[in-house]
């Protein structure tokens, strides 16, 4: 899938099923089963780095780790995160973004915030890079936030969570990434902006599903409620890739009990 592509999906109905990645054989596993996006995300600070989160990932970093998914899985459409404090300024956003394309062959960039990310992604939009939001936790905040915590209970909180939401479209982005909110608001963020809503934690409503991919194969010993553990029911990794997508696309993944 590209870009243009991934819209058509939402824009049909039809689920995008996204994961992680951080290297080619995993992705080109993850690929051969069907998977239509990978994130190569700073969670790579935990589950590959062994990291307490993922603030010490660096642009470099990513840069390396794209690179690989992208030799693995070179017709696929790569997204990469923009690490901490990499987008501090819109010079330095550019310079990180400009990494992560021309090093790490990335398609697309993701960076988290809500409103107040606006005139950086419109800077990026502006010089050609294809930008996804990221809303609802913010991983990156983690230290701030004393936690990973649901987000976007009670109406104030959900409307806040709505507004980032569609001042990052009116600025440009491409897609966005919902994480840790209530099913019935991440199903009326997918209703709101007429990009695609990738969830994870967000319910079964939104326009696609991501989740990292150490996760969906059983490999964190505390997994989210979110989380299911397809390794678990498939036995192998080809199945448990296979079997994700299909509960993408059935959109029998999350359940009830795996939302909030």
């Amino acid at each position: 899938m590209n870009i243009a592509q991934i819209r058509a999906a939402k824009a049909e109905g039809e689920p995008i099923a996204v994961l992680t990645a951080y290297e080619a054989g995993m992705a080109r596993a993850a690929f051969a089963a069907g998977v239509d996006a990978f994130l190569v995300g700073d969670s790579l600070g935990m589950v590959v780095q062994g990291q307490r989160d993922t603030l010490a990932v660096t642009v470099a970093e990513m840069a390396y780790h794209s690179a690989m998914v992208r030799r693995g899985v070179p017709s696929a459409l790569v997204i990469a995160d923009m690490p901490f404090l990499s987008e501090t300024s819109i010079e330095r956003a550019l310079a990180s973004a400009g990494t992560l394309m021309q090093q790490g062959g990335a398609d697309m960039v993701k960076l988290e915030g809500g409103a107040e990310k606006a005139p950086t992604i419109a800077a990026l939009t502006a010089a050609g890079v294809p930008v996804c939001g990221h809303v609802g936790l913010l991983p990156q905040r983690v230290r701030k936030l004393g936690g990973y915590r649901i987000q976007g209970r009670g109406d104030d909180e959900a409307r806040r969570i709505l507004d980032d939401a569609r001042a990052l479209v009116e600025a440009g982005v491409d897609m966005l990434v919902v994480e840790c909110v209530p099913r019935e608001l991440g199903q009326a963020l997918a209703e709101a902006v007429d990009v695609p809503v990738i969830g994870i934690g967000a319910g079964a409503d939104t326009d696609g599903q991501v989740l990292v991919m150490h996760d969906m194969l059983g490999l964190n010993e505390k997994p989210p409620r979110f989380v299911r553990d397809f390794m678990q029911e498939a036995g192998s990794l080809p199945g448990a890739f296979a079997a994700y997508v299909d509960a993408v696309k059935r959109r029998t993944f999350p359940t009830q009990s795996e939302s909030f």
